[in-house]
């Protein structure tokens, strides 16, 4: 009787939880029929030469990620959730792209961001070099180099830049201009002496010296500019953010000298700094925070240099080109990156770099993440611009529990486990910290505040830190030639793509022709073939 009951007040419950206008069957058949014309719109293919590329990378934004961050937008806007829309799922092309590593079939960040900034698949823990590299050693390097889109783009007359919530130095940004065995090859004082007696070089010296005239860094890490033992200007008295350089350089003043005579170049290490710039007269800028997230979050757009030489504009993070570039031929390349359920803190060691977000945090950096593309989506032109979202990797991050409709995301599932008659909440991870045995047993969730931003959701198997997931992430794409992303691909394709887009790179024998009107009502996959004759 009790049961019973209980699934009477369920039922009950469930039905009251439907919005009335979705018990109507014409709501459901009125919504497809819309998706239908939007989607039968889209045989107009767009073929116009992209003038910009941006390229919004989500560190470890996976598919469960992003349906998970879809449902704290909605209940953030105080909507039930899951009926929400990202920005970027208003993207009207999707695929999935294969992760893993040419060693590895679940792929780490360094790996991942060679094959999507440089097209080349590698070894996971190497940067922007073949597979034919060995991880950690040096004399494997030499003749494996592989160039980035960033490096295309430049060759191309472009600006181009790199804004990332870590620092600049990490996997993910100095895939686009490092070449190295070793993504923990920060400055020379974390590399073997091996691999300094051989030649290598590390990733601060590279960010200097390989490509010299990027216009705009922003991100963390500013310890691996400064000679050893050298104080933080900001924390002058913590021991962890001094300099790490055993070569006694200062890179900043290296990156400041390497600039053409006549242009101004400014470095910035906090938010204050960067809001005094008189940003009409600045050419080049590089910003190294220690707490990018707070510094770097929402500062306007980066236009400038990125358009015209001498003009910086107003600056945010993420980069969006204002409309008064007139979006000019010669355009930009831009990669801005968050990172989800990872934390980077610049002012960290090595060892200490990766620390697990709380569940909370990681999905708010999502939705911030998804704000950026929202406010591009507003400021830039499908006609020129050619929009893209994905993530490197996933996380084994999941939720479920049979949750009702409009359950909050951070909240309980409606029921209890079976085996230990525990509660449980809706999102947990396969391995992580989160895992915890209280008294012999699995640790009561009500006894806890789940809701805490540094709470990190129960795990399945125990780890300091939780680890990648294995399988495909979505990419999103909006602007000239998006259809070149759909279905299934190899991750190394997206800066293939995104090049054939721009007419920069190697592949340029369409583009005398590409700059014509899209051809109405060409089936997509005809499209495909044309273009690629």
């Amino acid at each position: 009787m009790k049961a019973l009951l209980l699934l009477l007040l369920a039922q009950l419950c469930s039905a009251s939880l439907v919005p009335e206008r979705e018990k109507d069957p014409e709501y459901w058949r009125r919504q497809a029929q819309e998706t239908l014309r939007n989607a039968l719109r889209l045989q107009r293919l767009n073929q116009n030469v992209a003038k910009n590329l941006i390229l919004f990378l989500g560190d470890g934004m996976g598919v469960s990620t992003v349906t998970a961050a879809r449902i704290l937008k909605g209940q953030l806007q105080h909507g039930q959730g899951e009926e929400s829309l990202l920005e970027m799922d208003k993207f009207p092309f999707v695929a999935l792209a294969k992760t893993y590593n040419t060693n590895a079939q679940v792929p780490d960040s360094a790996g991942t961001a060679t094959a999507y900034l440089c097209g080349v698949k590698a070894n996971e823990g190497t940067l922007g070099v073949s597979a034919g590299v060995t991880r950690d050693r040096c004399n494997t390097t030499k003749g494996q180099e592989v160039t980035s889109i960033l490096r295309w783009a430049k060759d191309a007359g472009k600006s181009v830049g790199i804004v990332t919530t870590t620092r600049v130095t990490h996997a993910t940004p100095s895939a686009a201009y490092a070449h190295s065995a070793n993504r923990d090859w920060y400055s020379d004082g974390e590399m073997p002496p091996d691999a300094l007696e051989g030649g290598c070089k590390d990733i601060a010296r590279q960010l200097v010296e390989n490509i010299r005239d990027i216009e705009v860094i922003l991100g963390g890490g500013r310890k691996y500019m400064y000679p050893k033992n050298v104080s933080d200007v900001e924390y002058p008295h913590e021991e962890k953010h001094r300099g790490t350089r055993l070569d006694r350089r200062n890179l900043v003043q290296a990156w400041h000298e390497a600039k053409p005579p006549g242009k101004v170049a400014e470095y910035v290490w906090h938010r204050r700094g960067l809001l005094a710039l008189n940003l009409s007269r600045v050419d080049f800028l590089l910003g190294e925070s220690l707490h990018p997230r707070v510094s770097w979050p929402q500062l306007g757009a980066l236009g400038g240099p990125l358009a015209c030489p001498g003009v910086l504009g107003q600056l945010q993070w993420p980069f969006i080109p204002p409309k008064e570039w007139g979006y000019p031929v010669r355009g930009c390349w831009y990669l801005p990156e968050r990172s989800c359920h990872f934390l980077g803190d610049a002012g960290t060691s090595p060892k200490d770099l990766v620390t697990p977000l709380g569940m909370l945090q990681a999905l708010h950096e999502a939705v911030e993440l998804d704000r950026a593309i929202g406010v591009a989506t507003r400021l830039t032109s499908t006609q020129d611009t050619l929009s893209v979202v994905t993530a490197d990797h996933s996380h084994v991050f999941t939720f479920g529990g049979y949750t009702p409709r409009g359950n909050p995301i951070f909240g309980l599932a409606p029921m209890q486990s079976d085996v230990d008659r525990k509660p449980f909440t809706s999102i947990l991870y396969g391995n992580g910290p989160g895992y915890k045995i209280v008294a012999g047993e699995r640790e009561n969730v009500s006894a806890v505040d789940f809701a805490h931003a540094d709470y990190q959701a129960q795990s399945a198997v125990p780890l300091r830190q939780e680890t990648h997931g294995g399988e495909d992430v979505a990419v999103f794409a909006r602007g000239p030639m998006a259809h070149l992303l759909h279905g299934v691909h190899e991750q190394n394709y997206i800066p293939h793509a995104m090049a054939y887009a721009a007419c920069i790179g190697s592949n340029r024998g369409h583009c005398n022709a590409a700059a014509r009107p899209a051809t109405p009502f060409l089936l997509p996959f005809l499209g495909l073939l044309f273009l690629l004759c």
